[in-house]
């Protein structure tokens, strides 16, 4: 419970190239990974797979698979001829492969003539349990489509198991059902996010009622900090889906926009969770805030009693502790200084009086049930 969770890694990495650089310019972020490239060429009766990491393999692939669709996974963006080549041969405006290699981008779908280009934010706890925050591109055009990630970490084992098994639309329905495949899949790891986010605020609204502490504070602010990067991935995903759904390119076919609906209402009940859970670790703070501010005023309470039983008894002391002379220049006693000092019982009679004080006033006080409320 000290760590609940870490900071949160929100790409720390600036955004890439310079002030006042053409438009178009394809510059890849630092210290990004080497591009590892996946191949996956499927029809309704087989599925061919091949690996590399430069573009003779995708293009071999191409020629040797011309009545396949073709799913093109890149990993890492550490290469930015591999990009350009990439929108060379393809046709792609040179916007589109600048937005690819700036990982700042939020989630759009735009349309083109003959293509289409979509991102997304895959956001997700590494095994740090730290937050990454990475962009997915994705290019669609005839029969293909290239996904873009920034890291080798695989995202889409469920897509790749599907497409093993054939079973169901996504080996016949083109590339604009994989990329609902791929969206739909993103979607999902916000709801694997959320529900590791729920179980952390269970347990630090537990530790509020048993064993309070300031970590509780910091812990809640630091996943309100989460939930806000997530919100920022998944309102403008809702928005990119309705833009999927109400387009008219023909890479988005009837049948991925009745597939993408669903993928909508998912996004709907991930961005109700993610304001669920804000409420919640708002609430969290405050009443955290709360305790703190009754404690202090318990202690504030148990101060006040004390010193207000002292503060009689302080008072006697201090009038018998007066040293004025009770004897003038001729040794005659000055009775009207303190005459209780020449009292042969004084020292005892003031002891009991300030004894007999303080027990009035500690049973006045619990009469009143101030004891019983600390």
């Amino acid at each position: 419970m000290n760590n609940i969770i870490k900071r949160v890694k929100y790409n720390a990495r600036r955004h890439s190239g310079n002030v006042g650089d053409r438009p178009g310019l394809v510059v890849v972020p630092e210290g990004a990974l080497k591009p590892h490239i996946a191949i996956f060429s499927y029809n309704k009766d087989e599925l061919i797979t091949s690996e590399g990491k430069d573009i003779k393999v995708i293009l071999s692939q191409l020629k040797k698979c011309d009545n396949h669709t073709h799913w093109i996974k890149i990993n890492g963006l550490g290469d930015a001829e591999l990009i350009e080549q990439i929108g060379e041969h393809l046709k792609i405006n040179p916007l589109v492969l600048e937005d690819i290699a700036n990982i700042h981008q939020r989630p759009k779908f735009d349309e083109y003539d003959d293509y289409a280009f979509s991102t997304s934010r895959i956001v997700r706890f590494n095994d740090d349990d730290e937050l990454i925050n990475h962009q997915f591109s994705a290019i669609i055009k005839d029969n293909i489509i290239i996904s873009f990630e920034e890291d080798h970490n695989e995202c889409f084992d469920a897509v790749k198991a599907r497409l093993k098994a054939g079973k169901g639309a996504i080996r016949t329905a083109g590339p604009g059902y994989m990329c609902y495949a791929l969206t739909d899949t993103i979607i999902d790891t916000y709801f694997i996010l959320l529900a590791k986010i729920g179980d952390k605020l269970d347990a630090i609204e537990d530790k509020v009622y048993t064993d309070a502490d300031k970590s509780i504070m910091f812990n809640s602010q630091q996943i309100k900090r989460t939930l806000i990067i997530i919100r920022r991935a998944s309102w403008p995903e809702r928005d990119k889906i309705n833009d999927m759904i109400r387009s008219e390119s023909p890479l988005i076919t009837p049948e991925v926009k009745l597939f993408l609906r669903d993928a909508y209402d998912h996004c709907i009940q991930a961005m109700d969770l993610i304001e669920n859970y804000k409420e919640v670790t708002s609430s969290i703070i405050d009443l955290y805030l709360s305790m703190v501010s009754n404690r202090m005023n318990e202690i504030m309470k148990v101060l006040t009693i004390i010193s207000v039983i002292f503060i009689p008894l302080t008072f006697i002391a201090g009038i018998y502790g007066m040293n004025f002379a009770h004897q003038d220049d001729k040794g005659h006693i000055l009775h009207n200084n303190i005459p209780e000092l020449y009292w042969p019982n004084g020292y005892p009679f003031a002891l009991a009086l300030m004894f007999s004080i303080a027990v009035a006033l500690v049973v006045v006080f619990w009469k009143k049930g101030w004891f019983n409320k600390l």
